[in-house]
């Protein structure tokens, strides 16, 4: 029998042997979908909480203010500490025209010429000059922020922390209950997939037996069983995977067009970028699951 007679024969048998334990075929599928489907849900989450937590990296800053009347001289020393701390990633300095600029646009948006006319010359963010900073890792924002309070002509430093702990504290929980929930369900998958098998293994016993007496090899009589499993693991990754991308896409177009026009802290992975490794760790947890719990059910079920 040649190679691809061999596949085809294993291949039609797993197909008769699912057909046979349809009940507990399509349970098994479901517990695998189930499982894969929560697990790329909560994939997906928790990429995307990481990536909005690095964004906020980006964008939430730390804003240092200084003593009223307080040397350029001194300003300049301690731009240089606060440049001299380790995971600074940028640090730009602020004046008070440029500050009064940026407020006016704002707030005051495409009339801010005329609707700041009335301050004249008179600059009401004179003493707003301030340094920007942004570090590497939004978790060494606190130490930083301590840091710079106890230096030399430190006004005030203002600081978001509130939402990027939210965030944090967020992708914590998400990580362990994902983890516990897909644990159960993977336990209960390779129940159902192992039962099939065996029940699979006791409704061919004879027929075994008899292939094993004219000179079947084992791999011939087992290998049904496990292109059995790798069926049922295949089918259980396919289905989430559908519903994955429906919802992912849905939820990605009504961030845009409900979230992006006031800021873009909240955008999400493009499908593109997410997907594809979506597909190969449920290809990879659902074909897999299926071909090792068929593989060793068979092993330790049928001993011809």
């Amino acid at each position: 029998m040649t190679g691809l007679n061999t596949f085809w024969y294993c291949f039609k048998q797993g197909l008769k042997s699912i057909k046979r334990n349809i009940l507990f075929s399509m349970a098994s599928v479901a517990t695998v979908a189930a499982c894969i489907f929560l697990f790329s849900l909560f994939y997906s989450i928790v990429l995307n909480v990481q990536h909005i937590t690095k964004e906020a990296e980006t964008t939430v800053g730390i804003t240092v203010f200084f003593d009223e009347g307080l040397s350029e001289e001194r300003k300049a020393e301690i731009g240089e500490d606060i440049m001299s701390q380790p995971g600074i990633k940028a640090m730009n300095y602020i004046s008070a025209e440029e500050a009064w600029d940026n407020f006016k646009t704002d707030y005051f948006g495409e009339n801010s010429e005329e609707l700041a006319e009335a301050f004249a010359d008179d600059n009401p963010l004179a003493t707003s000059d301030n340094y920007e900073i942004f570090l590497e890792n939004i978790s060494d924002q606190q130490a930083m922020v301590q840091y710079i309070q106890g230096l030399e002509g430190v006004r005030e430093v203002n600081y978001s922390n509130a939402v990027v702990s939210a965030m944090s504290g967020m992708n914590r929980v998400i990580s362990i209950l994902s983890g516990a929930i897909i644990i159960v369900l993977i336990a209960v998958a390779v129940f159902l997939i192992s039962n099939t098998i065996s029940v699979a293994a006791a409704f061919r016993k004879r027929e075994n037996e008899i292939m094993k007496l004219i000179g079947a090899t084992n791999f011939m009589i087992r290998a049904p069983f496990v292109v059995e499993g790798v069926i049922i693991g295949f089918a259980g990754a396919v289905i989430p995977l559908a519903a994955i991308y429906f919802i992912y896409k849905e939820a990605a177009a009504y961030v845009v067009n409900h979230y992006l026009q006031y800021t873009r802290l909240f955008e999400l992975i493009p499908l593109g970028e997410i997907f594809p490794g979506i597909v190969a760790v449920a290809m990879v947890l659902g074909v897999g699951m299926g071909f090792l719990v068929s593989f060793f059910t068979i092993r330790k079920h049928l001993k011809v």
